[in-house]
């Protein structure tokens, strides 16, 4: 059996499960994470723009398929690429082992037994192994199987991964398959002396899983080696390069030059400055919902402006004002939460209900028909937004995405996504309407990048409605729309102005606030664009 040792990194355990309430969120790894250790997902910063203008990918993840023999030492130059590319995006390194065939209980009892061949390729699930690695090359979220080397079975439970800029795949079968091989930009096979890859398997069997010498002696000569010979070996001469099992150094410094240099071409895009100068948005702007025949001949009809009566500019003017105090702030923007909130719900779907009064008279209304419902808030300036939606719906799903920009291009960073399991299993995310929450849509960095971030995870484009208090008509509101036409926006008001302009690098991502207009010294400060007349740096203004 081909149970190679699980990487000394600390696993993505994290990724809590979420209940219905946001309150109750568990912070502890969960029993998919804990056994999920071959598989492995490393963040050393945010994952840069994989999209363009359009919203659709530009680039794929760059995919490196690493084969050899049993304890030929795959997973140390696995780990040793890793370290020579240093500061890079999200890494995913997706073991085969993973992929192991579920087994009947005549094939476990052999397996117990020790008398069933896990080294044949007709062990591993190849299709599955492949659909899997194929999504995350495609920047897809996918649910990977974890298998229970102790139970030897598939367990029921899978673990959720997505958002990997560098996919590393690695077992002894790698290069076997055709349809994974046409997956990998770079392909290796670590070549080691026999008596080397046995001396490795009996030190770490025994050692590491309580293994007898005569035990693993009787396994290699009755499965392992064979399979090395009919195999693995020949799957040598798919490879790229060939990779010493030991005193490898100059070639792991090729591969980690050849790799920068391929995720450097695939990053070169500049997003926010080109979204940005997309143009004014046009003149007429509908605070109602359009109609299907307005639908087919106004393509802005995506944004819904709430009616602007007098209460409306009211409770706007308060919240205009720098010199509101902040208690009065926090009531005035939880109540235009809840109202706009209240006109998303109008875009989701109802159907008929029938039901009886109180004084016996048959009443037919309507009821929600949405199968899930949940709401993404863009961190930190989304939270304002969410008590409202609580109001609303107050047992809804709740999640988060962490959205920054880079301090010295602008451009947004993904740094972490927290997404309720609506979304992160993939035949539920088709059902899910999401109401995506952020304050503001200045250059609409941000809103491109969390939306991308949904349809990777397969929620249609038209479940998604985006919730915000102002956008500017001036900024990249136009991109945004012509990209996403089936997205609905729903807010408050529409400012003409987005300045560009200058803050302290560590002053709020959102850049809300004016700021000294005159070039700074270079590295004090950063060029942001503000939304005028704006409502200031909400997250800061509701949270201290």
């Amino acid at each position: 059996m081909s149970e190679n040792a699980p990487l000394e990194v600390k696993p993505d355990s994290t990724r809590p499960q979420f209940s219905r309430s946001s309150s109750n969120v568990s912070g502890r790894p969960s029993v998919t994470t804990l056994q999920a250790t071959k598989n492995t997902v490393l963040k050393s910063h945010g994952r840069p723009p994989w999209y363009g203008e359009d919203g659709l990918p530009i680039s794929d993840a760059f995919v490196v398929g690493i084969a050899g023999g049993s304890a030929s030492g795959k997973t140390h130059v696995a780990r040793q690429i890793l370290q020579k590319l240093g500061s890079i995006p999200t890494v995913v390194i997706l073991s085969q082992d993973s992929f192991y065939k579920r087994h009947t209980p005549d094939e476990l009892a052999l397996a117990h037994a020790n008398l069933w061949d896990f080294d044949h390729p007709d062990a591993i699930d190849m299709p599955k192994f492949a659909s899997c690695l194929s999504d995350l090359k495609t920047c897809k979220q996918t649910n990977i199987p974890i298998y229970s080397f102790s139970e030897h079975q598939r367990l029921d439970e899978t673990k959720y991964l997505y958002g990997a800029a560098i996919i590393i795949t690695e077992g002894i079968l790698a290069l076997h398959d055709p349809a994974l091989r046409a997956l990998y930009d770079l392909k290796i096979f670590v070549q080691c002396d026999s008596d080397l890859m046995l001396a490795r398997r009996i030190r770490r069997d025994v050692k590491e899983r309580g293994r007898t010498v005569d035990g693993v002696l009787d396994q290699y000569l009755r499965y392992v080696k064979p399979a090395y010979d009919n195999f693995v070996l020949p799957t040598s001469r798919y490879a790229n390069i060939i990779v010493p099992g030991s005193d490898n150094g100059v070639a792991i410094d090729l591969i980690a030059t050849h790799i920068k240099r391929q995720l450097d071409e695939r990053m070169a895009t500049r997003l926010r400055s080109s979204i940005a100068g997309a143009g004014p948005l046009p003149q007429r702007i509908s605070p109602t919902p359009s109609t299907p025949e307005s639908e087919k001949s106004d393509p802005w009809s995506n944004l819904f402006v709430l009616e602007q009566t007098r209460q409306l500019k009211g409770i706007m003017t308060v919240l205009r004002n720098k010199e509101t105090p902040r208690s009065d702030f926090i009531f005035f923007t939880d109540r235009l939460a809840t109202f706009l909130v209240e006109k998303s719900l109008e875009h989701l779907p109802y159907r008929s209900k029938s039901i009886m009064t109180p004084v016996g008279v048959n009443y037919v209304g309507k009821e929600l028909a949405a199968k899930y419902i949940c709401g993404i808030s863009i961190l930190r300036s989304g939270g304002p937004l969410e008590r409202g939606l609580r109001r609303v719906i107050n047992d809804v799903y709740m999640g988060s995405l962490l959205i920054q920009s880079d301090a010295t291009t602008g451009e947004p960073l993904l740094l972490h996504s927290l997404l309720p399991v609506c979304i992160r299993e993939c035949h539920q995310a088709e059902e899910t309407w999401v109401l995506l929450l952020d304050a503001q849509i200045g250059t609409a960095s941000a809103a491109f990048m969390a939306i991308r971030v949904l349809l990777d995870h397969g929620v249609p484009e038209s479940h998604i409605i985006f919730v915000t208090f102002l956008i500017a008509k001036k900024g990249g509101i136009c991109a945004l729309r012509k990209a996403f036409p089936s997205v609905k926006f729903v807010c408050a008001a529409v400012d003409d102005g987005l300045t560009e302009t200058w803050i302290n690098v560590d002053d709020s991502e959102e850049g809300e606030s004016h700021a000294n207009l005159t070039i700074p010294e270079e590295g004090l400060q950063r060029r942001v664009w503000v939304i005028e007349p704006g409502m200031g740096q909400i997250g800061d203004r509701y949270y201290l």
